[in-house]
């Protein structure tokens, strides 16, 4: 395998741009990605409205004070913790915990009852593999009618869990904590979303699915979501954190990439095996040339490459072997206009950026060709 070639001080992802949606833990998100190699393009989607002017989270937390819920679910240990916190600034932590104790408490998985421990409470039960799925099927094994029900939210969609509830009696109380709301600057995301829609990332990943519906959102007011689902179903990675994540793509008719566990540190190791598997790889002029986002691989040495080379590259690549008329070469130049001195021009600095000459051959009034080795030129020239 050609990774197995590749120098030590080039990491997986280098020469490829990943986009970053996320507003919380996208500079850790992002560190990982550079670690890796990765060029790194941050447009938070979303804000998060802070907690201790949350008027919503406020009254919810009255509302289950003066009444008791008979059960409550915590969803999330940042969530949870975040709750409790606000309570404390508002002067209802200890109403707040004194309530909690009298619940039934189910805590989703180990670190939200880990949460739950270290605010001095115990949770009823909690599952080992943090399915929401088995909360609601413990509960409706319980009986849930008549029961008042209070679910922390983390402004996530709870596909199907609230609804079951209520289909099974139950009245429900949101908590609504740390909700979203767009992103107070838009030009960042407006960025990234032109970047994605010309190409110019490799991924974009995203940790919570109102990230990705408001990147579908603000795209849809620009007029730009036949282009944002074109990349993303044909050269543009979507990579989601998990499954509830990826729903709003999904619904969209968006296949999306997701790693077995729901980390960050999981979803950065896919794309690490994802990305560079996608990479064109070619044996040309006996050099080993993989041509990534917005660099080449060329025998394990990292070349970066301009914009309009790369373009040209690319142009070669999907013919390889193959003479490539200016013509076509100047149609895959983005704003070139129909001058063909731009195409010798971003062949002139492609070839210098590459270092190696002889990688692209011209042929005389007729156009450019990648210099295929011998062994495999038969190959491609069936292709």
């Amino acid at each position: 395998m050609y990774e197995e070639q590749q120098r030590p001080d080039h990491g997986p992802l280098a020469g490829f741009t990943v986009g970053v949606t996320a507003a919380r833990r996208a500079d850790e998100l992002g560190a990982l990605l550079q670690r890796r190699g990765a060029a790194v393009l941050h447009a938070p989607a979303l804000r998060i409205v802070p907690l201790a002017d949350d008027g919503e989270l406020l009254a919810a937390t009255q509302q289950l004070i003066d009444r008791a819920p008979d059960v409550v679910v915590a969803t999330t240990a940042i969530g949870f913790r975040g709750w409790i916190e606000a309570a404390d600034g508002w002067g209802l932590g200890e109403p707040l915990l004194a309530r909690l104790r009298e619940v039934e408490l189910l805590a989703r998985g180990p670190k939200v009852k880990g949460a739950v421990r270290a605010a001095g409470l115990t949770e009823e039960w909690s599952p080992s593999s943090e399915s929401l799925a088995e909360v609601l099927d413990r509960l409706l094994e319980e009986g849930v009618d008549g029961r008042r029900v209070a679910v922390q939210l983390h402004g996530e969609p709870l596909p199907g869990f609230v609804e079951a509830l209520r289909e099974g009696g139950a009245e429900v109380v949101g908590v609504p904590v740390y909700r979203w709301m767009p992103p107070e600057d838009i030009g960042p995301l407006d960025r990234l979303l032109d970047a994605t829609v010309a190409r110019g990332l490799d991924a974009v990943t995203f940790t919570s699915a109102p990230a990705a519906a408001s990147l579908l959102s603000r795209a849809e007011e620009r007029g730009l979501l036949t282009g944002l689902l074109a990349a993303f179903h044909h050269d543009v990675v979507p990579a989601c954190v998990g499954p509830v994540t990826a729903l709003p793509l999904q619904a969209r008719g968006v296949d999306t990439v997701q790693p077995d566990r729901f980390r960050l540190g999981p979803l950065v190791q896919l794309l690490c095996q994802e990305l560079p598997s996608r990479a064109r790889s070619l044996p040309v002029a006996g050099h080993h040339m993989e041509i990534r986002g917005h660099a080449v691989l060329l025998d394990g040495e990292l070349k970066p490459v301009p914009p309009a080379g790369m373009s040209l590259l690319r142009a070669l690549s999907r013919r390889p072997g193959w003479v490539v008329p200016r013509a076509d070469l100047l149609r895959a130049l983005p704003g070139a206009g129909r001058d063909e001195h731009a195409v010798e021009t971003a062949m002139a600095r492609l070839r210098t950026a590459l270092g190696a000459p002889k990688l692209i051959q011209t042929v005389v009034k007729r156009g450019y060709r990648l210099a295929l080795d011998p062994a495999t030129d038969a190959k491609y020239a069936g292709a």
